[in-house]
C-alpha cells in the first residue's frame, strides 16, 4: 500500500477531472447549447472533435473522431470552434480552487488533477469530503461539473473518477481495494490500449482477478516492463506519489461552518483556532521563501466572497491577533452572517536576474 512520504500512513488521494471540459465552458456560457449535441472542434471538411458534450457521445461521437464522421452519425450535431484562452482561464480558476485545499497537486491536463491530502486535516480529515466539497465549490462557483475519485493511490483514484461520470464520486477506501480490483476490467488499467487488451484476452485475462492468476515472469515474457507494472495494477498497488510541479504562492486555511457565524465577535473568536491551523500547515512543507502577505477570505451567507490582503513580511509564524486588523478592515459595520472564513499567507516572489550573455 502506498504510503505518505511525511507520515507513513497510507496515501489518500483525490483525483478531479471536470466532465467534457470545453464542451462544459461553452455551455456555461452559452446556455442555448445545454440541450443540443454539442462537439468542440470538428467544423469543415478536415476538422476534428476536440470534446463533445453527453448528449453528443449518445450518437457515439468521441474526441479524434474526424467531423464529418460526427455529422454523418448526427446530422443536427452542433459545433464550436475552439476558444483555448477561454478554456485555460477556467482551468486555473479550478486549479486555483483546488490549490486552497492543499499545495500537493499534480496537474494533468488543463481539466484534471492529483491531490494528496493525507496531511490535511480540514473536514475532519475525510477526502470522501474534501472531494465533496471542492466538487460543489466548482459548481457553485464556477458552473461546471466534476467527477472525482478518492484512493490510497494515484491508479486507483483515477480508476475510481470514472466509475460515476458525469458529475460522480467514487471513494475505493483500503479495505475496499482487493474486492475493487478483482472484477475491475483490465482495460480500465493505464496504459492498457486496444492492442494489449486483444492480448491479454487471448490469454483468457478479462479482469484483474484473472490478470493475478498470471505469473509475473510470464507477464514480463509478453510485455516486457509493462508486464511488472500490469501485475502491480493488478493488486491494486501503485508508490506513485504526487508530483508537484511548481511552488506554491501561497498556503491557506478556510473553514465552512455548519451554522452561520451571526456576527463581528463570532468571526474574532475564529482567529486563533484559524491561525493554529494555518501555523501546522506551515511547519508541514518546506519553507522556500519568506511570508510577504497575509490574507482574510470571508464568504457571507448570501455566498458574496471578499478578500483581503496586506504586506506583513516580518511575520513568520502567523498568530490570530496579526488578522485581526484584516477582519477589522473586512467586515462591514451591519452585522451579517459569515458562511466560510479562511487565513492565509502568500510568499515573496523570487526574481533571479537574467543572465547576460557576451558577445564577445
Amino acid at each position: 500500500m502506498a504510503t505518505s512520504e511525511d507520515s507513513g500512513r497510507p496515501r489518500k488521494i483525490i483525483h478531479l477531472d471536470c466532465d467534457c471540459f470545453y464542451a462544459a465552458v461553452e455551455m456555461r456560457d452559452d446556455p442555448t447549447l445545454r440541450q443540443v449535441p454539442l462537439a468542440v472542434g470538428g467544423a469543415g471538411g478536415r476538422g476534428v472533435v476536440t470534446t463533445c458534450n453527453y448528449l453528443a457521445r449518445e450518437y457515439g461521437i468521441r474526441s479524434a473522431m474526424p467531423g464529418s464522421e460526427a455529422r454523418r452519425r448526427c446530422p443536427h450535431l452542433v459545433t464550436v470552434p475552439t476558444d483555448m484562452p477561454r478554456y485555460k482561464a477556467v482551468s486555473k480558476q479550478v486549479m486555483t480552487l483546488f490549490r486552497e485545499l492543499t499545495d500537493r497537486l499534480e496537474p494533468l491536463s488543463l481539466d484534471e488533477a492529483f491531490l494528496d491530502v493525507t496531511d490535511v486535516t480540514d473536514h475532519h480529515g475525510s477526502a470522501t469530503l474534501m472531494a465533496e466539497y471542492l466538487r460543489e465549490r466548482v459548481r457553485r462557483e464556477i458552473g461546471i461539473t466534476v467527477s472525482a475519485g478518492v484512493a490510497p493511490n494515484k491508479f486507483l483514484a483515477k480508476v475510481a473518477s470514472d466509475w460515476n461520470k458525469p458529475d460522480g464520486l467514487h471513494v475505493v477506501t483500503p479495505d475496499d481495494v482487493p474486492a475493487f480490483v478483482q472484477a475491475l476490467s483490465v482495460d480500465r488499467l493505464f496504459g492498457v490500449g486496444p492492442v494489449t487488451a486483444r492480448r491479454l484476452k487471448e490469454m483468457n485475462v478479462s479482469t484483474c482477478g484473472d490478470l493475478q492468476a498470471v505469473a509475473p515472469d510470464r507477464l514480463v515474457a509478453a510485455f516486457g516492463k509493462q508486464g511488472i507494472r500490469l501485475h502491480e495494477m493488478a493488486y491494486g498497488r501503485d508508490d506513485r506519489p504526487v508530483v508537484v510541479t511548481r511552488q506554491a504562492k501561497s498556503v491557506s486555511v478556510e473553514r465552512t461552518f455548519d451554522r452561520d457565524l451571526p456576527d463581528y465577535p463570532a468571526c474574532e473568536s475564529m482567529l486563533a483556532t484559524l491561525a493554529e491551523d494555518l501555523r501546522n500547515r506551515l511547519a508541514r512543507r518546506p519553507r522556500e521563501r519568506p511570508i510577504h502577505k497575509l490574507f482574510i477570505k470571508i464568504r457571507y451567507s448570501d455566498f458574496s466572497t471578499h478578500t483581503l490582503e496586506r504586506v506583513r513580511p516580518d511575520v513568520q509564524a502567523p498568530e490570530g491577533d496579526d488578522f485581526r486588523p484584516l477582519l477589522d478592515a473586512i467586515y462591514p459595520d451591519d452585522a451579517r452572517p459569515v458562511r466560510l472564513l479562511g487565513l492565509g499567507v502568500r510568499f515573496r516572489e523570487d526574481h533571479a536576474p537574467r543572465q547576460q550573455l557576451s558577445l564577445f
